[in-house]
């Protein structure tokens, strides 16, 4: 059963997301009847003391890592993905890996258990600025830059910022039920599961291609989204042959013409939903989906979530009837 929760904080770290760790772990609920106990909840650092945060300021730490022996949790929260982590803090998260204790990062934290080897051939993920990084500097790292948190076995890691709040409710689930995850959310006001994955955070701007017709076209592409588009229509808009044409965008896009499309049409969708008040059927017509089924099962595979949902977390409920 979760009872001890051990938070490593190094030099410049991020007081938010430690805070997160913070905020379901270290406040003592026990007394009001909810089933949520009340944690051991300990913060160390390889050199206690007081410990710079990024911002400029410093908290008092007096527990060094031997904090970490017996915890039934470590979180690596951030500290910055191009700073080396002291020997005995690999060391230490290591040894909780090895004796089966749960290991979470928040965000850059995922740099940590990458350093330490926690996250070869696992699944993993953090900020989605850092994901391409993060695979670059630890290959075998199985890095996923679509999802909020990933439990792989007994290592947790999570996105940026607010999802160490989603993996920390989703740890409070798995050990002591729904019921003690759903009374931390209330009392913190969150939602104990939130829909989607970061995909729906990403940013995702027209490529730059080698080639300039092929570029000059998607350009052209995304001014057109509500026509239909085959690939020999757009092979003549280049002058090339559909075979040759199909060939070249893929290499360019690492799409076909139909996947890039659909691609474009839901980042549409999605600037439509954040900024008018169009309902559900109008944004599908807009986006060049034609239909609402349409733009929910592509919404649904590319960000994991539906429009509907979308809206409200990037707008509100709005009065638009959908």
């Amino acid at each position: 059963m979760l009872k001890t929760v051990a938070v490593i904080v190094v030099p410049h770290f991020s007081m938010f997301e430690f805070g997160t760790a913070f905020e379901v772990f270290g406040i003592d609920r026990s007394g009001r009847g909810t089933g949520v106990p009340a944690f051991d909840f300990r913060v160390c650092t390889p050199s206690p003391g007081d410990v710079l945060l990024e911002s400029g300021l410093s908290m008092h730490v007096g527990l060094g890592l031997d904090a970490t022996e017996d915890a039934d949790l470590v979180i690596m929260p951030p500290y910055g993905s191009d700073e080396e982590l002291p020997e005995s803090v690999l060391e230490a998260l290591r040894a909780a890996e090895a004796r089966g204790a749960w290991v979470m990062s928040i965000c850059s934290g995922a740099f940590g258990l990458a350093r330490a080897g926690l996250l070869d051939g696992r699944r993993c993920t953090t900020h989605w600025r850092s994901c391409a990084e993060l695979a670059a500097k630890h290959p075998a790292a199985l890095v996923d830059e679509n999802v909020l948190y990933v439990q792989d076995g007994n290592i947790i890691s999570s996105a940026g910022t607010a999802a160490g709040i989603d993996a920390c409710l989703h740890l409070v689930r798995v050990e002591l039920g729904a019921r003690a995850a759903t009374a931390i959310a209330r009392d913190m006001v969150v939602p104990p599961h939130r829909d989607g994955g970061q995909a729906q955070f990403i940013e995702r701007p027209i490529p730059a291609c080698g080639s300039a017709p092929i570029e000059a076209l998607l350009r052209w592409m995304v001014g057109n989204l509500d026509q239909e588009h085959t690939v020999e229509d757009l092979a003549g808009r280049v002058h090339m042959s559909a075979r040759t044409f199909a060939r070249k965008f893929r290499s360019e896009t690492g799409a076909t013409p139909a996947a890039w499309l659909n691609s474009q049409r839901v980042l549409r969708a999605q600037e439509l939903l954040e900024s008018t008040d169009l309902n559900i059927d109008e944004v599908a017509r807009e986006s060049g989906f034609g239909h609402s089924v349409l733009l929910r099962h592509h919404f649904a595979k590319v960000l994991g979530t539906s429009p509907q949902s979308y809206r409200r977390t990037f707008r509100g409920q709005l009065a638009a009837v959908d």
